[in-house]
């Protein structure tokens, strides 16, 4: 299967109708990241069952700000609109192959119960400031 391009137009949409999405953050002139291209499109024709998506950073600034892409290339897996996985560097084929088996075996309710605790300790933090005179 080939890859999909996201935009800033697309992405919840694409990204939204795929239970496992695996994104490849790069860019034209980035050396690593056209060593990993191939790699990331043999993995593609493995697991038809995937969506296999490339973000190019320099045509789509905003989503790369939008997950703090600091470094490229940078490799992410969603499952069911969660970020599960995110890596700066240029895998090589084993170890992408280990990763995406790793992502498969996630008991997503797990992470959606692991998610929501994470939320609501953000909230009770954020309810807890001090004023000034306390």
């Amino acid at each position: 299967m080939s890859t999909v391009e996201l935009t800033k137009d697309n992405f919840d949409e694409i990204v939204s109708a795929h239970d496992f999405v695996l994104i490849d953050f790069w860019a034209e002139w980035c050396g690593p990241c056209k060593r990993f291209g191939p790699v990331f499109e043999r993995s593609s024709e493995k697991h038809d069952d995937l969506l296999f998506a490339k973000i190019d950073t320099e045509r789509q600034p905003e989503l790369a700000a939008a997950f703090d892409i600091r470094s490229i290339p940078t490799l992410m897996i969603v499952r069911d609109n969660i970020a599960v996985f995110a890596e700066p560097g240029a895998l090589p084929e084993a170890t992408l192959e280990d990763v995406i088996g790793q992502a498969r075996a996630l008991d997503m309710d797990e992470v959606r119960a692991s998610v929501a605790e994470a939320q609501a300790q953000e909230g009770q933090a954020g309810t807890g400031e001090r004023t000034q005179g306390e």
